[in-house]
C-alpha cells in the first residue's frame, strides 16, 4: 500500500506490506516518524487520516485516549492501511541519520531461558541473521498470536546474532504470562527493531548517569557494555542507580559487580539495607529509598558535563526526570529516557 505522510516540514512517501502497521512501514523505509513506545500505550505516534482507510489492530490500546477518532486521528503503531493513504503528522519529520540502525522485521529462537528472580526472567533471542543496534535501544517481540511488546536489549554487539532481554512478570501482561506459563526454551518469536533514541555512543564525551527502576536496568547494561568495550571509563565518570523494592527483587548484581570502574548503587525502597547485602556484594553501594531519591542525595554537586539515562515504570521515570530538570538543572538534550508502560 502506498502511504503519503505530510509532516510540518515536508512530505514523504513509502510502501507498506499487507497488514503492516503504518509506523513500522515508515521506520523500515528510513523515515523517522514520531513514536515513543511503538506498542499502543503512549499516543506519541498519532496521525490524522486525510484519505484512505485503515484497520485498527488494537481498538482498546491505552494510547487511544490521546487521539480524537471523530477528527480522523489514529495511532500509526496500531493501524494498517487497507488502501492507499494520505495522512498528516503535526510534527517535524526527518529521514534517519546516515549510519543509523534502521529497524527491520526478523524472527529468532529463545535460548537460555532462566529465572533471575521470583518474577523476572532472562533469555537470549538467537536471530536468523546478524543485526546491528545501538546501546540503549529496544526491540518489539511477539510469539505467534500475541501483539508486539517492547523490551530493551541488555547486551551490546554490532553485527551480533543474539539479543539478551529481561522480562518482569505482570498480572495483565500477555507476553510475560506467556513466557512464565511454560518452558519456552526453543520457542520462536517475531521481532521488529531496533528502536529507541535513549542511546549511547562513546563519541558523546560526557560523564554518564544511569537511573533505572526494576527491569529498566536492561538498557543500562547495554550502555555499560559498550562503555567498557570502548575504554570509556578511563576518561569519564559513570554512576548507576538501580532501584528495586527489596534485595530479593535485585538481579544482575554479579554483572554489575564486575564493572568496578562505574560507581553503582542499589536502592531498596521497601526494606532497610542489611549487613549481609553489603558483605555479599562489596563492590556495590546500597541506599534506602526510591531510586530517584537515592540518586538525588548521592549526586548533589556532581552534575557537571553529564548525560543522564532513565528507564523503568512511568512513575519512576517521571520522578527522576523532575530531579534532573529541577535539581540537577540538566538541559533536555542531556536527558534520555524510556518508560516501560
Amino acid at each position: 500500500m502506498r502511504i503519503q505522510v505530510n509532516a510540518r516540514n515536508r512530505g514523504y512517501e513509502f510502501d507498506a506490506l499487507p497488514g503492516e502497521r503504518v509506523l513500522y512501514a515508515g521506520l523500515r523505509a528510513g523515515i523517522d516518524l514520531p513514536y515513543e513506545c511503538a506498542t499502543g500505550t503512549c499516543g506519541t505516534c498519532k496521525a490524522k487520516l486525510l484519505s484512505g482507510r485503515v484497520q485498527d489492530r488494537w481498538p482498546d490500546a491505552p494510547g487511544r485516549k490521546f487521539v480524537k477518532p471523530q477528527a480522523g486521528e489514529f495511532l500509526m503503531c496500531q493501524c494498517a492501511a487497507e488502501d492507499a493513504l494520505t495522512l498528516e503528522v503535526s510534527k517535524f519529520v526527518y529521514p534517519v541519520e546516515p549510519g543509523a540502525c534502521v529497524p527491520q522485521t526478523c524472527s529468532g529462537t529463545l535460548r537460555n531461558v532462566r529465572a533471575l528472580t521470583h518474577d523476572v526472567m532472562g533469555f537470549a533471542l538467537e536471530l536468523e541473521r546478524p543485526r546491528d543496534f545501538d546501546a540503549g535501544q529496544f526491540a518489539l517481540l511477539a510469539p505467534d498470536g500475541l501483539a508486539y511488546r517492547a523490551y530493551s536489549m541488555c547486551n551490546y554487539q554490532r553485527g551480533g546474532r543474539s539479543l539478551d532481554f529481561v522480562v518482569k512478570r505482570k498480572p495483565d501482561g500477555a507476553f510475560s504470562q506467556w513466557l512464565f506459563g511454560a518452558d519456552r526454551e526453543g520457542a520462536r518469536l517475531d521481532a521488529f527493531g531496533p528502536l529507541g533514541k535513549a542511546t549511547f555512543d562513546p563519541a558523546l564525551g560526557k560523564n554518564l548517569l544511569c537511573i533505572a527502576g526494576g527491569s529498566g536496568i536492561a538498557g543500562m547494561m547495554s550502555i555499560l557494555a559498550r562503555a567498557a568495550a570502548s575504554g570509556y571509563f578511563e576518561g569519564h565518570k559513570v554512576w548507576v542507580f538501580f532501584g528495586v523494592r527489596t534485595i530479593r527483587d535485585a538481579f544482575f548484581l554479579k554483572e554489575l559487580s564486575a564493572c568496578p570502574q562505574a560507581q553503582i548503587t542499589v536502592a531498596l525502597s521497601d526494606e532497610e539495607v542489611s549487613e549481609k547485602a553489603k558483605q555479599d556484594w562489596p563492590a556495590l553501594k546500597f541506599g534506602k529509598g526510591l531510586v530517584h531519591e537515592v540518586a538525588k542525595r548521592a549526586m548533589a554537586g556532581k552534575y557537571q558535563n553529564v548525560r543522564a539515562y532513565v528507564a523503568g515504570p512511568p512513575p519512576a521515570v517521571d520522578a527522576a526526570i523532575r530531579v534532573l530538570l529541577l535539581d540537577a538543572r540538566l538541559t533536555t538534550d542531556n536527558i534520555r529516557y524510556d518508560k516501560f508502560s
